[in-house]
């Protein structure tokens, strides 16, 4: 079987983002096998054009898999990565490309104990979708994913051809990811406001965004990210730009009461600051607040 071809598909977390891939995917003839914490028996997705429906069912047990698949998409927070444990052991082989579509820059290290070693494929989405009170997704952009210039990339390029989700592909990966990750770490801000995008246009949230970016900017070139001191400037200016109603998926946690993503997102910048002796006085403030926001007590 040739695997650019036909490959064998899996999709871990039916989420927002996984709902999207996972309609991309069903609308170019791969629909992927869908594995979750709840049954389901479709996703729906919608986007400017209309609406898609990916088949279920949603799986649950990960003990119903008997067969390791090509390619596996994981698509879950970084506060579900050891639950994925038991649909890692089943679902992947030696030979299974696992592509983890999730915030920050340590995904490799993340996933790294639960595949024995084997490579994990990162990357960066560049895409808001947001779950509906109707349990739908609504794609609010154009679907776009970044990866590594690395052979395993092949397969998921192969899959997602001529599918509404583009792939680009990034020799410096460093770079594209650690620009994400800012983008992330200032939409933090939104948390501890309750606001949505359309806050960035007040002066003096535009300050303090201009002066966290600079600070997660000192560490991200520490390192190895070639950001100029532009990019500040171009994110706040994309938050502007934006619906005054798009939210991100950390506030959204925040105002379901779930766990919040705060460690990938905004407490690596303090942790790789202090590893660089780097000062991060605003992540010194934000970061707990975060983390009370998300984990109590209280």
């Amino acid at each position: 079987m040739n695997l650019s071809e036909h490959p064998t598909i899996a999709l871990i977390g039916p989420g927002a983002i996984g709902t999207t891939v996972a309609a991309a995917l069903h609308e170019v003839g791969h629909t992927p096998t869908l594995c979750g914490r709840t049954a389901r028996d479709r996703l729906d997705l919608r986007h400017d054009g209309g609406h898609i429906v990916v088949p279920g069912p949603v799986h649950t047990d990960p003990a119903g898999v008997h067969t390791p698949f090509d390619l596996v998409f994981v698509a879950v927070k970084s506060t579900q990565v050891a639950a994925t444990a038991p649909w890692l052991a089943a679902l992947c082989s030696e030979q299974t490309v696992v592509c983890v579509l999730q915030n920050g820059v340590e995904q490799q290290a993340m996933f790294a104990p639960y595949l024995a070693g084997r490579p994990v494929l990162p990357s960066v989405v560049w895409f808001p979708a947001q779950r509906e009170p109707d349990n739908a997704v609504w794609l609010r952009r154009a679907a776009r994913l970044t990866l590594p210039d690395v052979p395993q990339n092949k397969v998921v390029q192969a899959v997602l051809s001529g599918s509404r989700c583009a792939v680009d592909i990034a020799a410096d990966f460093t770079s594209v990811a650690w620009r994400k990750l800012l983008v992330n770490a200032v939409a933090g801000l939104m948390v501890l406001t309750g606001r949505r995008s359309g806050m960035y246009t007040r002066t003096d949230i535009t300050g303090l965004a201009l002066a966290y970016l600079h600070e997660c900017l000192a560490v991200a070139r520490a390192e190895g990210a070639n950001l100029g001191d532009e990019v500040a400037q171009q994110i706040v200016d994309g938050f502007q730009r934006s619906p005054a109603d798009l939210g991100t998926s950390i506030l959204a946690d925040r105002q379901a009461g779930n766990p919040l993503e705060w460690d990938c997102r905004n407490g690596v910048i303090q942790r790789y600051g202090r590893a660089h002796g780097i000062p991060t006085p605003i992540s010194e403030l934000l970061v707990p607040l975060l983390a009370a926001a998300s984990d109590g007590p209280g």
